[in-house]
């Protein structure tokens, strides 16, 4: 658990909410004081639902502190029990209500004797896990809790389906674009004739996970949530799991290679027959994908010698970095990820992409280090945006979190060969292009650019910038302002100037220019 004013991932309990408000007829109890109630407002706005978010907070008030939380939480999850009969019902604290140490568990067994509905206790340590790792264990324990209890009942169905088929584990609401890019991983995956068992947690109702090992194999879309549910199925049935993320050509074209193999493992058992998707990915690529034609293209190739700095969660922005530099031939400055426990794997797939890598949940060491490299486009979060914005560099949204424009009503997947049409404009339309600038500058508007002379850090010592020197860069185009000004800023910290002139300005012209 960290005290901070910003983080990248949320915190635990909101991990488990998003699990459970996916599943379908599950309803989650969060025991929480007032201002950790957030979830249910921030959901119901992101995901533009019409029915209320399942999520009911038993709020710990000065009475609960004085006279303690069980009758409370008992009467809560009773309650909830008759109003809705659902099938499911979680009880989480929160990083808050955890401090209180109370035996929750011996609330749930309590409960449970009052209930027709199965209640369990999410098994996550809140003080040293985010909402990322807690999603991936909820719905691990979800998972293993109804295929043991399958089993023990005699009605679990190991049958595998007479067609290749394939679970997707870790699609769920309020994830980065999950909804079109679930849509869009139907299709590709249907097209070279591999149908979909199920897809969990969204939308999945829990007495149907008896049939999760039915599939042929699994696919995790991403590594933030599905892992160790799919590792589970592998350990327990022996089903394999694919982790590769179809986001560009190259990684989609190993996506598909890695399906071929559990496919043709099976299908020359069951179907007597080899399968070859070679052909599929040589249609798709050149047809249905314009990435490709586009990276060849005139448009693409004025991108080169720009640079980007990248980051995001770890899939996402080791996918973008991926497609920048191989298939766009961008250099990537900085690559980096907030998903301090993936460290290792982050490392290895950007490892020999780019200059930099830059691993760590603090905001204001990721701004300081774009301002420090200064690229032509950023590709990043919500926050990166926001850093972009201070030091006049464009950004384009990549990963969570974001704000509702992030959550778009119109498709925009990022998996698939349509994403890499969506990824293709998006990096384009993200970066500056030609006399764009200049020519902003010279027939004036909302957009004319002025010089930021302030730090992202605040441990940074500022310096001062007088009236006439703030105002001389106007005169200088656009797109070198901010070189200018780095330069004699540097120029002004060597030589111990507090105050910019404009005489330090040109006397940091001569010493620095070539």
């Amino acid at each position: 658990m960290k005290l901070a004013y910003w983080m990248y991932a949320g915190p635990a309990h909101i991990g488990t909410l998003r699990v459970a408000s996916s599943f379908r007829n599950v309803h989650a109890i969060m025991h929480a004081p007032l201002g950790d109630d957030h979830f249910n407002v921030m959901r119901s706005m992101l995901e533009r639902e019409r029915d209320f978010t399942p999520v009911t907070a038993s709020v710990v008030d000065r009475h609960v502190l004085a006279r303690g939380s069980r009758d409370k939480v008992v009467n809560n999850i009773s309650r909830k029990d008759e109003e809705q009969r659902p099938d499911l019902i979680v009880l989480t604290p929160t990083c808050t209500s955890s401090i209180l140490q109370e035996d929750l568990q011996n609330f749930v067994d309590r409960a449970s004797f009052y209930s027709d509905s199965d209640v369990i206790l999410a098994d996550v340590n809140h003080y040293r896990v985010n909402e990322l790792q807690a999603s991936d264990k909820t719905l691990e324990q979800i998972v293993r809790h109804y295929l043991d209890r399958a089993r023990k009942e005699g009605i679990s169905n190991r049958s595998l389906t007479d067609a290749p088929s394939a679970n997707i584990i870790g699609i769920s609401t309020s994830g980065f674009h999950n909804q079109h890019d679930c849509r869009e991983l139907k299709r590709l995956l249907g097209e070279p004739g591999v149908s979909i068992n199920q897809v969990i947690p969204e939308g999945e109702f829990l007495e149907n996970l008896k049939n999760l090992p039915r599939a042929w194999f699994n696919i995790v879309p991403y590594r933030e949530m599905g892992l160790m549910a799919a590792t589970l199925l592998e350990k327990e049935y022996g089903m394999p799991h694919i982790s590769t993320t179809p986001i560009g050509i190259l990684n989609i074209a190993d996506f598909i290679a890695q399906i071929g193999k559990p496919v043709n493992l099976w299908a020359f058992v069951l179907l007597e027959k080899e399968l070859n998707y070679d052909l599929y990915v040589e249609n798709q690529t050149k047809f249905v994908s314009q990435a490709a034609w586009f990276s060849k293209s005139i448009d693409c190739q004025n991108l080169a010698g720009k640079e980007a700095a990248v980051s995001g969660d770890a899939t996402h922005a080791a996918s973008i970095t991926k497609i920048l530099v191989r298939e766009m031939g961008i250099r990537v400055s900085c690559s980096g990820t907030y998903c301090k426990h993936d460290a290792e794997w982050f490392n290895e797939q950007v490892q020999g992409l780019c200059d930099e890598i830059l691993i760590t949940e603090d905001h204001t060491e990721i701004g300081d280090t774009i301002a420090r490299i200064e690229p032509s486009a950023i590709f990043g979060t919500q926050m990166e945006r926001h850093i972009g914005k201070r030091i006049d560099i464009p950004c384009g949204v990549i990963s969570s979190p974001v704000h509702i424009q992030n959550f778009p009503p119109g498709y925009r997947p990022f998996l698939g060969y349509e994403g890499t049409n969506q990824i293709s404009d998006l990096i384009y339309n993200s970066f500056n292009l030609g006399m764009e600038d200049h020519l902003s500058d010279v027939f004036g508007g909302h957009d004319t650019k002025g010089v930021n002379t302030k730090s992202l850090s605040t441990d940074r010592r500022d310096i001062d910038w007088a009236p006439e020197a703030e105002s001389e860069p106007k005169r200088i185009p656009g797109f070198v302002r901010g070189k200018i000004k780095k330069n004699t800023e540097i120029f002004a910290k060597r030589n111990n100037i507090s105050e910019i002139t404009v005489d330090v300005m040109y006397a940091a012209k001569e010493r620095l220019s070539p």
